[in-house]
């Protein structure tokens, strides 16, 4: 029987992350790619990928920056995109409520998420309900590590002080639910808020 569900944030209880970065794409000109290139040059340049480093909370938000614009020209303006991805980041209610309702029905529920410290204030702003509904916040930055990397789902599963098979697990990026399905845990890809829901309630039953 399934005892907690998992939830990551940005993505499933948010609208896409992508809308974000695609709005700074159309007003700065810089494409979605070109930030992926420069990301994996930095990631060769200095032996360490810059944003895992971020979601580790290893590296600063403007040491992220720094290193992203010295493969970008300095074209590159971090503040910029992160007004454009909150902006554009808005809360995905059916799928809030319904993890609200979850909790009513005595379920534990869990957030696990990759994030990036400087930024907490303004996700947690996103979801003012978000203690309420959740007991327990792994948050990738404060924790130092990140999805999907194992230790983070076992990190969670000791705080909740149960295994693996007592959870179901909701991500809306493929390889962290691969991850947590390797671990035992009954995993959700993300892709509707219906096809969620009428997925999970199939696990719980």
């Amino acid at each position: 029987m399934i005892k907690a569900v998992i939830s990551d944030f940005g993505g499933v209880l948010t609208s896409p992350l992508i809308e974000g970065f695609l709005a700074y794409q159309e007003e700065s000109g810089l494409a979605v790619e070109d930030l992926g290139r420069a990301m994996a040059a930095s990631a060769e340049a200095d032996g360490e990928h810059p944003l895992f480093e971020l979601e580790k909370g290893r590296i600063s938000e403007h040491e992220f920056g720094r290193r992203l614009e010295a493969h970008l020209d300095g074209r590159f303006d971090l503040v910029h995109l992160r007004t454009l991805y909150f902006e554009r980041l808005s809360p995905n209610r059916p799928m809030i409520d319904f993890m609200r309702e979850l909790r009513g029905r005595g379920l534990r529920m869990a957030l696990c998420t990759n994030n990036v410290r400087e930024w907490e204030p303004l996700w947690r702003a996103k979801l003012p309900e978000l203690d309420e509904i959740f007991e327990l916040v792994v948050d990738s930055a404060v924790v130092g590590m990140r999805k999907p990397d194992p230790e983070i789902y076992e990190l969670t599963l000791e705080r909740l002080e149960l295994t693996a098979p007592d959870c179901a697990f909701v991500d809306d990026i493929e390889i962290n639910c691969e991850a947590a399905a390797e671990l035992g845990m009954r995993a959700i890809h993300f892709q509707s808020a219906e096809q969620t829901i009428a997925e999970l309630e199939s696990v719980l039953g």
